[in-house]
């Protein structure tokens, strides 16, 4: 079992020099040996073909989880945009209210010192 174990942990290292060492195995076995070889590199290609999917589903995964994250950052931001465009108008209408007051002030002191 350890034997096929480390198989499968070559095979996903190096495929390409697996099923080359596989068809010099089968080769020179015969027959017998080369459907017992075939056999087994349908199950690696059958357990590789697995792996790929599910890492693939994986990274699938992750990239929903980041583009949740990226929207909600993005409509943070712009309610942050949105409040600080609120406290700029109402910091320039406070201003402009300051300046006619200002304006009214010195009409009624000019009024007053003539």
């Amino acid at each position: 079992m350890a034997f096929l174990s480390g198989i499968a942990q070559f095979a996903e290292a190096n495929p390409a020099l697996l099923a080359s060492g596989l068809q010099l195995l089968t080769g020179s076995l015969g027959n017998g040996a080369g459907n017992a070889g075939n056999a087994a590199m349908n199950a690696l290609a059958g357990q590789s073909e697995i792996f790929q999917t599910s890492m693939y589903a994986e990274q699938l995964a992750h990239q929903e989880r980041m583009q949740m994250i990226s929207q909600s950052f993005d409509e943070m931001m712009d309610q942050k945009s949105e409040s600080m465009r609120e406290q700029n108008t109402l910091r320039d209408v406070n201003m402009a209210q300051r300046k006619a007051d200002n304006a009214i002030t010195k009409k009624f002191i000019e009024s007053i010192t003539e």
